[in-house]
């Protein structure tokens, strides 16, 4: 089975590196299309915030369980412009700091730091951060998130600036 919300995901980079866009996920009668997951997909697909050259897309926060907890927050970064950028760094109203970390194996050991000279955002190219690779975390949560509600991320640009996204809350999955 197929997960319609990577498949989105999918569809969304490729559109931002190719004039012309592939079908959409609900167009292809091959892909299963449970409809919650093509709800949630398309609510994620609709959220983009620009900054700068930049766009901000599929922007997302997974829930915690309680206060003091560390949240993790998932986006697309698109540089549309002809000139490389960087996230230097990240803030919110509901955790005390906020970190650009990658997540990368070695030896089946999860290894996990903090990026200190931020996150490179090279010129025409998109960067995914995602569960498994690069993300930001948010560190000592101040209550718990709650799936539904929306969390205030500040991101700083090297060259693009600053801007506030609007992350929405989204319900941990289960591990396969």
């Amino acid at each position: 089975m197929r997960n319609p919300l990577l498949l989105a995901l999918a569809a969304t980079l490729l559109a931002a590196c190719k004039p012309a866009a592939p079908p959409a996920p609900a167009d292809n009668p091959l892909i299963e299309k449970p409809a919650a997951a093509m709800a949630a997909a398309a609510t994620l697909a609709s959220v983009e915030t620009p900054i700068g050259d930049l766009q901000v897309r599929l922007p997302r926060v997974l829930e915690t369980p309680m206060a003091g907890a560390t949240g993790v927050a998932f986006l697309v970064i698109a540089n549309l412009g002809d000139q490389d950028d960087r996230l230097l760094s990240a803030s919110s109203p509901v955790a005390d700091s906020v970190e650009i970390h990658e997540m990368s194996m070695a030896d089946g050991v999860m290894r996990m730091r903090a990026l200190g000279d931020g996150l490179a955002i090279p010129a025409g190219a998109a960067v995914e951060l995602a569960p498994g690779g690069t993300h930001l975390m948010l560190i000592g949560v101040h209550e718990p998130l709650v799936a539904g509600g929306t969390v205030s991320l500040e991101l700083r640009f090297e060259k693009a600036g600053a801007a506030t996204v609007a992350m929405p809350v989204r319900a941990r999955q289960p591990a396969p």
